[in-house]
């Protein structure tokens, strides 16, 4: 049983760590808080993982409880979430990822929006965190959004030196890799969600 709980945990943190992306997204933070103190810049990082996390724990509570109010599926909502992210993964691949530039002069506030949310926790990471919750369980989901929240802290905590280290173009590289793997991810998602259609409502026939 705990080790059918750890690949789980290990799986979960592997791709929602990857559409939340943090390493990639370090340029755009770094231009949104440029113009910031240190101090500021701390608060805003802290504000945003906040938001962030308070969001994904909300979904990871109430997912299950929203999928039955709308009678949905697991397998449908695997094929269209996994149709998102291959979307976003699509749009991570060709998109400039430097264009939130435009924040640049947004105070504080920006720690909740737009650095909170959309671009550590978008329709991407909800997304994953419901399929989570529906095929691995509320504990998994749970630990998962707590490891995320963490990592993601301490990549913030450290932006400075972890841009100094990867640069520009490293965070860009990063980010494209982050992109591919969750591409892949995305199709997993959709084949088993039209796996579970197939034995449901094919096989049955």
């Amino acid at each position: 049983m705990l080790e059918f709980f750890a690949v789980d945990f290990i799986k979960a943190v592997i791709s929602l760590i990857i559409v939340v992306d943090p390493l990639g997204n370090i340029p755009i933070f770094l231009g949104i808080t440029g113009n910031l103190t240190p101090k500021q810049r701390r608060r805003v990082f802290n504000i945003a993982i906040l938001t962030g996390f308070i969001l994904l724990l909300l979904f990871a509570s109430v997912g299950n409880w929203v999928l039955k109010i709308f009678n949905i599926e697991l397998y449908s909502f695997r094929i269209a979430g996994g149709a998102l992210l291959l979307f976003i993964a699509l749009e991570l691949l060709i998109k400039n990822r430097f264009e939130a530039r435009i924040y640049n002069h947004i105070p504080e506030g920006a720690g909740a929006v737009p650095l909170g949310v959309p671009l550590l926790v978008g329709p991407g990471a909800i997304t994953t965190v419901i399929i989570i919750l529906e095929s691995s369980g509320f504990m998994v989901a749970l630990a998962s959004v707590a490891v995320v929240a963490i990592l993601t802290w301490l990549t913030l905590r450290f932006i400075n030196t972890i841009h100094e280290i990867l640069g520009e173009i490293g965070s860009i590289v990063v980010s494209k890799i982050m992109a591919m793997l969750l591409a892949a991810i995305a199709v997993q998602y959709i084949l088993e969600g039209i796996g579970f259609w197939w034995s449901r409502h094919i096989t049955r026939q």
